[in-house]
């Protein structure tokens, strides 16, 4: 099965059909379209023209409480992947003693689509209940990215795992553009009032282009045969996996690093359109347009970033690779506090373009190249995928705590930097092999 070409291609392709959430819906029109409402509802409140309203003023009822718009969509995010964080695991461990990792792809494929779907019933005078599809739309998304990425060491030789990896996040960049600018011709050509039919088109590209993956992909590759009280054997194959995963020492010191730095990548991936609507000083009736053309600049580059950042990985390794695109991510971090036009915004855009993808991709092919020899692909990319939710929840609620305490959404994204400096740390002490300890 590994290196055959039709399956790689049918691997790939999920990532053209699921990278549209994290786009659309985690990065583009549903942030602005969020934005919007609540800003909306705001003005009604206190009774101004919303063309009058500062965003950083902008507060909206949630359980009893007046809350900013970005501290709610920040927390909401932080308990999805706590929720994930809890479940993947012991999932992942089913998966692996039954052999069902393709099933639980599709499961939480299906089940991310549909909450996508009912974004669709968006209402901002409803938060506490408008909310619930922004978190489970996330669960269904992550949860399905811990199958994915667990078929990679099965089908991509040691060496190919890179370049594969690059292409799995290539692939994804160039298939949400695509519907982002289909989203962006019925918005600006028809009407705003077409928003939430994106959210509709998101879940239905999502499902839709899954099926080629679904079709390729094999079932239950190493021909387990479950007994009946699979849920406890699952418990138990995971727990002897964790077992073995706590012998090794490369693996483990390279999730250390990977939980700091790609908890600030994923922080600022899923705040920065937050960010940039309340921080960037944009010209009257410009500020959407502007964040459209950033979000496309940070896509083309990401592309390109991951396709480069795979090239200089065969050079000079892995590990070097990312300390390089770590250390730029931080110097990045510290320059977002002191931007304030559009321009400077588009040259910071264009910096997290090239390292995001990048990053992204060497860090998932690393960590499938550290792997032991196993079958437990699922339960071994969990530990990956804990590190990385439990990550983002920190990183996440740091944010919108920062923001709340200094009441200045500047000094969260600079929290954020001490994430990235952690990183750093833990990757120079990433040992060149691996050692297995015996006790």
């Amino acid at each position: 099965m590994k290196g055959d070409k039709k399956i790689i291609k049918g691997w790939v392709m999920y990532d053209w059909a699921n990278s549209v959430y994290s786009l659309v819906i985690s990065t583009a029109i549903f942030p602005i379209f969020y934005e919007a409402q609540t800003k909306s509802i705001y003005a009604e409140q206190i009774g101004k023209p919303i063309d009058q309203i500062d965003a950083y003023d902008v507060t909206v009822p949630f359980f009893g409480y007046d809350v900013s718009p970005s501290v709610i969509y920040s927390m909401v995010i932080s308990i999805s992947f706590l929720l994930v964080s809890i479940i993947s695991p012991i999932l992942s461990g089913i998966a692996d003693y039954t052999g069902n990792k393709k099933k639980f792809l599709q499961f939480f494929c299906y089940f991310g689509s549909f909450f996508c779907m009912s974004l669709f019933f968006f209402d901002a005078n409803y938060m506490e209940l408008s909310m619930i599809p922004v978190m489970f739309a996330s669960i269904g998304f992550w949860c399905s990215l811990v199958f994915y990425n667990a078929f990679l060491p099965e089908i991509a030789p040691l060496e190919d795992q890179d370049d594969i990896s690059a292409r799995g996040f290539i692939m994804g960049y160039i298939g949400s553009i695509i519907l982002l600018l289909i989203c962006l011709g019925l918005i600006m050509g028809v009407g705003a009032h077409l928003t939430k039919y994106c959210f509709i088109l998101v879940g239905l590209w999502w499902i839709g282009f899954a099926q080629y993956t679904y079709r390729i992909l094999p079932d239950n590759p190493f021909r387990k045969k479950p007994e009946a009280d699979y849920i406890w054997k699952g418990y138990r194959e995971l727990k002897l996996v964790y077992k073995e995963f706590m012998k090794t020492t490369r693996l483990k010191k390279y999730l250390y690093a990977f939980f700091f730095f790609n908890s600030g990548v994923q922080t600022v991936m899923l705040l920065a359109t937050i960010f940039a609507s309340k921080a960037i000083e944009w010209p009257k009736g410009e500020g959407t347009t502007g964040l459209i053309i950033a979000i496309l600049l940070i896509q083309i580059l990401a592309a390109i970033g991951a396709k480069l950042m795979s090239n200089v990985s065969i050079k000079i390794g892995n590990i070097s690779t990312l300390k390089i695109s770590v250390f730029i991510w931080i110097i990045l971090c510290l320059g977002a506090y002191f931007i304030k036009t559009p321009v400077e915004f588009y040259i910071l855009a264009s910096f997290v373009g090239l390292v995001m993808g990048g990053i992204q991709s060497i860090a998932r092919s690393t960590y499938s190249k550290y792997l032991p020899e196993t079958t437990d692909h699922a339960s071994y990319f969990s530990f990956y995928d804990v590190s990385e939710k439990v990550g983002i929840v920190l990183g996440t609620a740091f944010f919108a705590l920062t923001e709340y305490y200094f009441d200045d959404i500047r000094y969260s994204v600079i929290s954020i930097a001490g994430f990235f400096v952690l990183g750093l740390f833990f990757l120079f002490r990433v040992p060149k092999e691996e050692k297995i300890l015996t006790s």
